[in-house]
């Protein structure tokens, strides 16, 4: 089955957008197949600022009108508590709230932008997903990270080489229940690295917050190197400790 395949099925649908590679290419493709697709972005806790302004510039290049749903994740408390399953918790509570909205503006099919790379023994999230009903036209097309990287590219869409973007909750410690102030201060950090000019790492949250653990892809080891003092020194407003994991980060 091709995208056009589906969308020729599936004329009218909600979207659960992040702004991120996968589902900025599934929304480009279901306006040019002609589909009436109206993406959702759930705003709360676990992201950053720049991810709803790279939703809403994706949008804006598209002509798609971007609903932005506020959401507050810590609310909800076996989200909270950051246990093993956080992840089915989080992603059953953000495509609820989508369904809610979407079904009030006459969206009844809800989509996602999981793609067939994505391996649903690793994705508690997908578990809930599907328990919602939620359709995933990528992964049913067959197409991969790689595939969609490469049409993102022709089509013109910045996003084709993003990196990939796990939520702020991801950097604390399962079982560590999570707080704002923790995510507000892993947000601060690692955009002031972004800032720097690194592009693909995580600054995890250890020793309650005293430490930071920096995970690197190798451009951006050589970047954090290159800067010297002028690297560390945001971090130390936040951790008392930086510490480098010496396994490189591989996407």
């Amino acid at each position: 089955m091709t995208i056009q395949d589906f969308f020729t099925a599936c004329p009218r649908a909600a979207l659960g957008f992040s702004g991120g590679t996968d589902s900025s290419f599934l929304l480009c493709a279901a306006l040019r197949c002609g589909a009436d697709v109206r993406p959702y972005y759930v705003n709360s806790p676990f992201q950053p600022a720049f991810e709803l302004e790279d939703a809403r510039r994706v949008c804006a290049l598209l002509g798609a009108e971007l609903t932005v749903i506020e959401l507050d994740t810590l609310a909800v408390p076996e989200i909270a508590a950051n246990g093993p399953d956080r992840c089915y918790h989080c992603k059953k509570a953000i495509f609820s709230a989508i369904a809610e909205r979407a079904a009030s503006d006459g969206y009844s099919l809800l989509l996602d932008g999981a793609n067939a790379s994505d391996d649903a023994a690793d994705r508690p999230g997908m578990r809930a997903a599907g328990e919602l009903a939620v359709r995933s036209p990528l992964r049913e097309c067959g197409l991969t990270k790689e595939a969609i990287r490469r049409l993102s590219r022709e089509a013109g869409l910045f996003t084709w080489d993003k990196p990939a973007y796990a939520c702020l909750a991801t950097r604390v410690p399962t079982g560590e229940a999570l707080t704002r102030s923790a995510l507000e201060t892993t947000e601060q950090a690692e955009s002031a690295l972004r800032g720097l000019g690194l592009r693909d790492f995580r600054v995890r949250w250890r020793d309650g917050g005293k430490t930071a653990l920096l995970q690197l892809s190798a451009a951006d080891l050589g970047r954090w190197r290159a800067s010297g003092a002028a690297a560390d020194a945001p971090l130390k407003r936040f951790y008392d400790n930086v510490i480098i994991d010496k396994e490189l980060r591989r996407g």
